[in-house]
């Protein structure tokens, strides 16, 4: 395997882990929470792939799926087209209440851009600075690990809260 193959596996695990945490949960169930300060499974998987448009986007010098084909529309959301959920206070958590079928549709729409953006990745590619704002600069190795170990550890949350939201209604 090479590095774009591993890259390619590793974004195509947290889709997997996405769509198990969303498919098949109401509006009601995805916007649950498991207490006042908790996420929801719609804003972590919202954020997540937020997170993932975003910096993706910026580190091979593309636009943000979120904007060049229309999800921020669609979602509708009450706060900036930038917004990716870093610092967002209880009530914007609760303002991300979309059918799973708007989350998925986006997930997937990023997923596939960045599959085709990692699918022609080197070796050399990933020592390429793409953000000179840290000390050391941060490279796209750096950058993509980055994306996909915060990415897993949501999408891990996701599942777990979409387990106690089942549990709850039993």
């Amino acid at each position: 395997m090479n590095s774009a193959g591993l890259l390619v596996d590793a974004f195509g695990r947290i889709r997997e882990v996405v769509h198990e945490a969303v498919e098949g949960l109401a509006d009601e169930e995805l916007a649950a929470r498991v207490d006042p300060d908790a996420n929801s499974v719609a804003w972590l998987v919202w954020h997540l792939t937020r997170v993932q448009d975003d910096h993706v986007a910026d580190a091979f010098g593309t636009e943000q799926v979120w904007t060049s084909d229309g999800w921020a529309d669609r979602f509708g959301l009450p706060f900036p087209e930038h917004a990716t959920g870093y610092g967002q206070t209880r009530a914007q958590v609760d303002a991300v209440r979309v059918p799973a079928e708007l989350l998925l549709g986006y997930h997937d729409a990023v997923h596939a851009r960045t599959e085709e953006l990692v699918h022609g990745v080197t070796n050399a590619d990933l020592d390429r600075v793409v953000d000179t704002r840290w000390d050391p600069p941060v490279t796209l190795g750096v950058r993509l690990v980055s994306v996909i170990a915060d990415d897993l550890q949501h999408a891990g949350q996701a599942a777990f809260v979409r387990g106690v939201v089942e549990r709850r209604g039993r």
